[in-house]
């Protein structure tokens, strides 16, 4: 199992909808967040992409010096990049890095954002276009191995005598992780992508897209793996987990709800269309706003993309979790207001009780102590005891 955190360029609150207890995201912030998700044995970091935040490339740069394990999971925008330049930058962040990095593919899905940046192409067209995009790009890093030639014509990208003198550590090039819930998505999944990403949905919807995907692999002869996208709030009870749930929307008032879900309704994303179906309509509370047990949809009120948060005790997330993995999923991306702290928080609280690969000198795994703070003066507190299969 792995799990990932997130750098928060678009910024970071204890309170979602508002500025009260909002935070400046800077480089000394992202840099603690980094660093805290290094030293905590996360396997990696989610960068987002889009207008609304810092762009995700050079926040990465920013972060290889002051990390050592940690990957980078960093956005590949078709129409905003050709893949040429996207395949140098790629090959020149994975050997600066020692093959740190990941790829996520990301085609869009508002047409307003898209273009204002000069993308004006349709939904069919767009994976279209991603698709000759990563058929380039791959082909590129593939070549920078062996010193051959890239030549391509397509409907939407051309190019001739392409050549890449510098490859990527990773062979042949850095993994690509791609979420979409459109049956075009899951087409271009099923073709170009090592890891097909879901947003969190109940576990029985996202059985049949996973179910979906894993079929349409299979008849191109390939195999995927398989990773969800969530936010968490978890707590040492189920109840203190649930009133940190209500007090992260406490602030909201309805009038930033419904601006916020009319451009969600504007946009092309069948993801995104999914993520709001799972609470318009309803109201604030646990009862109407968890969708599935400990599955919680209030995060989607005023919050685009991922919109959903496991909401519990150690225990009960962690049950959650290990029902997602029965699917077939082994990568996880979480997220937490405010970033710093929750990813303390989940690594103290969750970790030990998910199927992590050992890491010398964490807490809860192979310790090298002592840890916590000694007692009297004489005594070194015990160290937790690991639990696997969540906890049963």
């Amino acid at each position: 199992m792995n799990v990932l955190w997130f750098i928060p360029t678009h910024g970071d609150s204890r309170y979602l909808g508002t500025a009260e207890g909002a935070r400046e995201v800077n480089l000394d912030y992202i840099r603690q967040v980094a660093v805290a998700a290094d030293t905590l044995g996360y396997y990696g970091v989610l960068i987002p992409t889009g207008r609304s935040c810092e762009d995700p490339w050079v926040v990465a740069s920013s972060l290889i010096a002051a990390t050592r394990d940690l990957r980078f999971l960093v956005a590949l925008r078709p129409g905003l990049t050709e893949p040429a330049l996207a395949a140098r930058m790629t090959a020149t962040f994975d050997r600066l890095s020692q093959g740190r990095l990941l790829i996520n593919l990301v085609t869009g899905g508002d047409s307003g954002e898209l273009a204002g940046d000069g993308v004006f192409l349709n939904h069919s067209e767009r994976y279209e276009a991603a698709d000759e995009f990563l058929r380039v790009w791959r082909a590129l890093l593939s070549g920078s191995h062996t010193g051959g030639e890239v030549s391509f014509t397509g409907r939407h990208l051309r190019i001739e005598g392409g050549k890449l003198l510098y490859p990527p550590v990773q062979t042949p090039h850095p993994p690509i992780y791609f979420g979409g819930s459109s049956p075009a998505a899951h087409a271009l999944a099923a073709d170009q992508a090592e890891v097909y990403l879901t947003w969190g949905e109940p576990p029985a919807a996202v059985a049949e897209k996973l179910a979906d995907v894993r079929a349409r692999a299979a008849r191109a002869g390939r195999t995927l793996k398989f990773g969800i996208r969530l936010h968490v709030i978890v707590r040492e009870t189920d109840d203190e987990a649930w009133a940190a749930a209500e007090r992260l929307i406490s602030r909201v008032d309805d009038e930033t709800v419904a601006r916020a879900q009319a451009a969600f309704g504007r946009m092309e994303s069948e993801g995104q269309r999914r993520m709001v179906a799972l609470h318009q309509g309803k109201g604030r509370t646990r009862a109407e706003l968890e969708v599935s047990p400990n599955l919680w949809a209030g995060v989607g009120l005023v919050r685009g993309g991922a919109g959903t948060a496991l909401v519990g005790s150690p225990d009960s997330v962690a049950a959650r979790i290990h029902e997602y993995a029965a699917l077939g999923i082994d990568t996880f991306v979480f997220s937490g207001y405010p970033h710093l702290e929750e990813a303390y928080r989940v690594a103290e609280l969750l970790f030990p009780k998910l199927d992590l690969a050992p890491r010398a000198g964490l807490p809860g795994q192979k310790l090298t102590g002592p840890f916590g703070e000694v007692v009297a003066n004489n005594y070194v507190p015990p160290a937790p005891r690991l639990v696997s299969g969540g906890g049963r």
